[in-house]
């Protein structure tokens, strides 16, 4: 197992990261925003994947072992905050949104580190006050500690395209319709199919971050046609696929 590096302070700084780079898992005692204004970001943590497309961030509390994962080119921006300064008040991770005020506020604080001027000081006053969770679904992926709903979540995940009934799945695991539904809401905090859109809807952002086309996405994530998964994709996200393509 890679040990798990400690960094005492969240750096503010701008890095780039190739198709499928990763960052191993890490915790600083800093809280941290991070955004990517292209592709797709995922961060990991023991509870979960957490995913942005570039109109949104993810705020990573202090001390919260996480690794990074990019999709597509990403340049990020990394934005570290004392563990005694929390504006959005949250312990968790969490998807931000990014107004197009918060991305130019983000681009500038980040572009120069290691200024100390009065100007950046108000730069980050502001850019803590547009700091808010996504009002839209939040895009994260629970991690089941059940091994049945283990088996199952992965199954699902492997094969987005599957239209396995939670009946069917649920004989795969070994138990029953009715205990696999009970656990789909105690540990994940949502219903199997719930959970089964924002998986494909995870595989769908990783297959557009890559410019797939969106007839391709639709079909090889498990939707019965385009207009469908464009529909969900907008009622997720805001925008269509075809949008979120033209912004990265």
């Amino acid at each position: 197992m890679p040990e798990i590096r400690h960094q005492p302070h969240a750096p503010t700084r701008v890095r780039t990261l190739a198709p499928g780079e990763r960052i191993d898992a890490h915790h600083h005692d800093d809280h941290q925003i991070v955004y990517a204004g292209s592709g797709v970001l995922a961060v990991t943590t023991d509870a979960g994947t957490w995913f942005a497309p570039g109109t949104r961030a993810i705020w990573v509390p202090a001390c919260t072992v996480h690794a990074h994962r990019a999709h597509g080119h990403l340049e990020l921006h990394f934005v570290g905050l004392p563990a005694d300064d929390n504006p959005p008040g949250l312990d968790a991770p969490t998807v931000l949104a990014v107004s197009p005020l918060l991305r130019e506020l983000i681009r500038a604080y980040t572009a120069a580190p290691g200024d100390d001027t009065p100007e950046r000081h108000r730069l980050r006053a502001v850019l803590r006050d547009q700091l808010r969770p996504c009002p839209q679904r939040p895009m994260h992926l629970p991690a089941p500690a059940d091994p049945r709903l283990a088996a199952v979540c992965a199954l699902v995940h492997r094969d987005p395209a599957a239209r396995h009934t939670l009946a069917h799945l649920a004989r795969t695991a070994g138990t029953g319709e009715r205990t696999l539904s009970r656990l789909f809401r105690a540990e994940l905090g949502m219903t199997f199919p719930q959970w089964r859109t924002q998986s494909r809807l995870y595989h769908a952002l990783r297959m557009l971050a890559d410019g797939a086309p969106v007839t391709t996405v639709a079909h090889r994530c498990g939707w019965a046609s385009t207009s469908a998964f464009i529909d969900v994709f907008r009622r997720s996200f805001g925008y269509t696929p075809g949008a979120h393509q033209r912004l990265n």
